[in-house]
């Protein structure tokens, strides 16, 4: 419920109208999409009210969200963390560049594309950095808080692009002298509202993983290793093996 707040907040007036003609705007309107959104969904874990995952019923096979959850457990590698990661990180630059935003600012029809967008890569994103049962992370708390970190500068990495350029990085954004903010300010206030989003979003995450790890090991990720381990040195399994059976 938090997560569809957020969204029609988003969406509907007034910000979608002032995304249109303010910058600090849009970065807000971005950053709720792009940030916010999906991590409420996938915290909230929404699967069983929507019907995708609990407890089949008798001859019924499983749902589609318990499959999921089921495979991803079966391949827990950092390359498919990575390649979400990658993933998600080029949708979210993609919309960020100048002729996107102007897209958007131009024609009615973007927004909703790029909101959907932005939700189902960010959600792929989120899946792999936090728990949503039944579904769980791919990697330890370790990596997870190294790929928090990473997507995290990846904001500010933009939000510093944006804040620091000499001109008008967004064009489709006009100002007028005297009248409300400058075009530095929009641009500036743009960089902090974004920087600051993805901070309180992600340094939580960063830092509960890295206290996580510290604790305690993850013994899923340590069976995961044993098993490819004894795969590479071709070991054979000690439980009915032919040389215990009478």
């Amino acid at each position: 419920m938090a997560a569809l707040a957020v969204l029609l907040l988003a969406l509907v007036p007034p910000l979608a109208p002032l995304s249109r003609r303010a910058e600090y705007a849009a970065a807000l309107q971005f950053s709720f999409l792009a940030i916010i959104v999906p991590a409420l969904v996938t915290v909230g874990a929404p699967w069983h009210r929507l019907r995708l995952a609990g407890l089949p019923s008798a001859g019924a096979p499983p749902r589609p969200v318990d499959r999921l959850a089921f495979r991803r457990l079966r391949r827990r590698d950092l390359v498919r963390s990575l390649l979400f990661v990658v993933c998600d990180l080029g949708v979210v630059i993609g919309w960020r560049t100048p002729g996107a935003v102007s897209a958007v600012a131009r024609h009615a029809w973007v927004g909703p594309l790029e909101a959907l967008s932005l939700l189902v890569f960010g959600v792929g994103l989120w899946l792999e950095l936090v728990s949503s049962p039944p579904l769980a992370p791919r990697s330890g708390p370790l990596r997870r808080a190294v790929l928090s970190a990473v997507v995290m500068w990846v904001f500010w990495i933009d939000a510093y692009v944006v804040g620091m350029s000499n001109h008008d990085f967004y064009r489709n954004f006009h100002h007028t002298a005297g009248h409300g903010l400058s075009a530095a300010s929009d641009q500036q206030i743009a960089a902090v509202v974004l920087w600051f989003v993805a901070s309180v979003t992600f340094v939580p995450v960063i830092f509960w993983n890295a206290l996580s790890w510290l604790r305690t090991e993850d013994p899923d990720t340590e069976l995961a290793a044993l098993t490819r381990s004894e795969r590479r040195r071709g070991t054979p399994p000690s439980i009915g093996s032919p040389a215990q059976t009478p």
